[in-house]
């Protein structure tokens, strides 16, 4: 049975590339902006800074938003989606206060621990409104995404994004000084801004009947803890090479680190948009026990992603110093061999993504966990093997070779579970090219028709 694409796909696919499109464009921009004001220090304790911020804020996502969205997609209830939807803001709410008193305790050890050479713990302590404001802004995300509607977090994440550019805009415009505590301010205030927008949209799905259960947290618990912890596996995976480069040398050498990273954001921006999507409904797929319908949508998926990502990493492979020129300038292109080894890994990437994703939304992130918590022990000994022997370049050429390994892993695990077979995604990626290429050509005659008819 070949499975037609639905409208849900193509609205909610849509929103989601440009809220994950926005959202790495104005990333690339106030990257560009600040990596000409500060130095590569300040550069490389700002890419700790949203390291840490962003681990702490897509693991507690991994804990909440997937329950939130599995157990709110699987019931017509409405006091059962009101009671998973207030008991996941009170976890939500307990998590950012425990992570609030230990920064209060223990930020001014950060810059040690990591070797951050400026202001690491000072930021972090000027951010601790932006972690408060996160629990409303992520809380409305998951009620947005949880009623299948993407349009309200493409509305607040671009205009949190938006504010915060426009801050550093008006500083570089005004000549101010752009200090690392200013940057964390902004970040805070641009979350309050973000939360409005989004809550707006939002307003249709919230009950405002606040009915927390404790047989709903321990529901939601029960099911994300798992992926809470494979989450947070996975994070650190993704970090662990700037993380340990700090370590190592220094948060100097993280700035080069960082600027690969930011291009190669621009090829993942797809994958992550499919993650968002594909999540709601591989849930209904598996809670009907359709197992044919999970093969086809993870299938699909990898093979859709790899035709975009394709592209796009092989002309970042001939040209490395062309994207960090336009990136960073010429004083980075010592990260043209980072950059490389990381666009081999983006090739690689859409199968370890989407396979993660479809079995935390199958119900089984026991194994995923699994998975995860194999792979950071790999991470960490080749990581640490790679930086003690190759230096500078250590890290990058660590994480090529454990995707390598991930990718084997992750392939066996998806043919065992859901009979992953890769002609079929040589196959859709086949389809897909055809596709483009038909619709590239029948504008190129529809054009040149409309052309003939003009009267001379």
């Amino acid at each position: 049975m070949k499975l037609q694409y639905s409208k849900y796909w193509l609205k909610s696919g849509l929103y989601t590339f440009f809220q994950r499109f926005s959202l790495t464009l104005f990333g690339l921009i106030n990257f560009i902006i600040l990596v000409r004001y500060l130095s590569k220090a300040e550069m490389g304790t700002w890419a700790l800074f949203l390291i840490i911020t962003t681990v702490f804020e897509t693991t507690k996502s991994g804990l909440l938003k997937n329950a939130h969205i599995r157990f709110i997609t699987i019931t017509n209830n409405d006091r059962e989606k009101n009671e998973i939807a207030t008991s996941s803001l009170v976890i939500n709410a307990t998590i950012s206060i425990i992570f609030i008193v230990f920064l209060l305790g223990f930020a001014s050890m950060l810059p040690k621990w990591l070797n951050a050479e400026v202001g690491l713990g000072s930021m972090m302590t000027w951010f601790i409104p932006g972690i408060a404001g996160m629990v409303i802004f992520s809380h409305f995300e998951a009620i947005q995404q949880s009623n299948l509607d993407f349009q309200g977090v493409f509305v607040g994440h671009f205009f949190r994004q938006l504010s915060f550019l426009l801050m550093i805009v008006y500083d570089v415009v005004m000549k101010n000084p752009l200090t690392l505590n200013k940057l964390a301010l902004y970040q805070s205030i641009s979350i309050a801004i973000g939360s409005v927008f989004i809550f707006y949209y939002s307003r249709k799905y919230i009950s405002y009947r606040f009915a927390p259960t404790m047989a709903a947290i321990k529901k939601i618990v029960g099911y994300g803890k798992y992926i809470f912890t494979s989450t947070a596996l996975a994070n650190i995976a993704s970090n662990i090479d700037q993380v340990m480069t700090s370590s190592f040398l220094s948060s100097s050498a993280v700035a080069y680190y960082n600027t690969a990273s930011r291009i190669n954001l621009l090829i993942d921006i797809p994958s992550y948009a499919a993650a968002e999507i594909l999540f709601p409904k591989t849930s209904m797929a598996s809670h009907s026990a359709d197992t044919h319908k999970v093969k086809y949508y993870y299938e699909k998926m990898v093979a859709i992603l790899m035709s975009f990502t394709l592209p796009a990493a092989i002309f970042i492979l001939i040209f490395p110093k062309v994207a960090i020129f336009l990136i960073a300038g010429p004083s980075y292109y010592d990260a043209a061999p980072i950059l490389q080894l990381y666009i081999l890994t983006g090739i690689l990437r859409p199968m370890q993504n989407q396979a993660a994703n479809t079995l935390n939304a199958a119900g089984k992130p026991q194994l995923c966990l699994k998975i995860n918590a194999i792979m950071v022990c790999i991470y960490l000994a080749i990581n640490f093997i790679c930086l003690y022997y190759i230096g500078f370049y250590g890290a990058a050429v660590g994480t090529f070779i454990t995707t390598v390994i991930g990718t084997a892993y992750w392939y066996f695990t998806m043919r065992k579970e859901i009979g992953l077979e890769i002609r079929n995604v040589i196959r859709y990626i086949e389809e897909t090219y055809r596709m483009i290429f038909g619709l590239l050509r029948g504008l190129r005659l529809n054009s040149l028709s409309n052309f003939n008819k003009k009267d001379p």
